[in-house]
């Protein structure tokens, strides 16, 4: 007679199977952790955008780029002829020229590199205005560079490139509040890079346990029910009742 034996089954498959209601569970026990690297993560990020990155200002200028070629009428040809200087006066604003002289009227220390690093311009949607931005550390600074940028755009550029000017629409004010950094912004992402970071790495090491916790685990992953199942019990517990035990005895 020939003797069958039985042999476990052996997964060959390597794909990790996450049970999504053990892991919202077992992510449920590590409520509190996930809550304190909430606000430890929102405080660390809110401190450092407070006390160590430095506040800049923006200030804006607008030029509508439409002049009246007559004395008091803006016919159509002007209003195309807006349209077309618009992108030419983007990249004119920029030019070396127009750097020296604000460089030289208000006695800044930026190299070219820099200041084109300092200042946007571009133009409002679909319309004809020129708006012109500038970002610094010092809101007075911001202020007077975007009204420079406006004159010269004016005045300056014109005359350069021979063609009608420009109004100055809207001269920049001093802005009374930094543009950046942004403490709530930069908060909430601390908050949220804390908590996705610490419940990543519970999640990988809820992924990685392979140890059996239930006679459900072992019948899953092997295909077969457990002969016995110990249930859990307290060692110190065990060991207070014995003793307790013999010193029964002993009386």
């Amino acid at each position: 007679m020939s003797e069958t034996k039985e042999t476990i089954p052996v997964i060959e498959d390597d794909a990790v199977e996450i049970d999504l209601v053990e892991l919202f569970y077992y992510l449920r026990h590590k409520l509190v952790w996930l809550i304190l690297a909430v606000i430890l993560g929102g405080v660390i990020a809110g401190a450092v955008s407070y006390y160590l990155l430095t506040p800049k200002y923006e200030a804006t200028a607008k030029v509508y780029m439409v002049s009246a070629s007559s004395d008091s009428l803006i016919n159509l040809s002007d209003l195309n002829l807006g349209t077309s200087l618009s992108a030419d006066y983007e990249e004119m604003l920029r030019i070396r020229p127009v750097y020296e002289k604000i460089v030289e009227e208000l006695e800044l220390d930026y190299t070219y590199e820099e200041f084109l690093k300092l200042i946007e311009i571009s133009t409002v949607g679909n319309t004809r205005v020129l708006q012109i931005t500038v970002e610094t550390q010092d809101p007075e600074e911001s202020k007077n560079i975007a009204n420079l940028l406006a004159d010269h755009a004016e005045n300056y550029l014109p005359e350069l490139m021979e063609t009608s000017e420009p109004n100055v629409a809207e001269y920049a004010i001093v802005p009374e509040e930094p543009s950046s950094p942004n403490i709530i912004m930069n908060t909430a992402i601390g908050a949220l890079a804390a908590l996705v970071l610490l419940g990543g790495s519970f999640t990988v090491k809820f992924v990685m346990d392979d140890t059996f916790k239930s006679a459900d685990d072992i019948e899953r992953i092997f295909g077969v029910m457990p002969l016995t199942v110990i249930p859990e019990s307290d060692s110190k517990e065990l060991k207070s009742k014995k003793r307790r035990k013999k010193g029964k005895k002993r009386r």
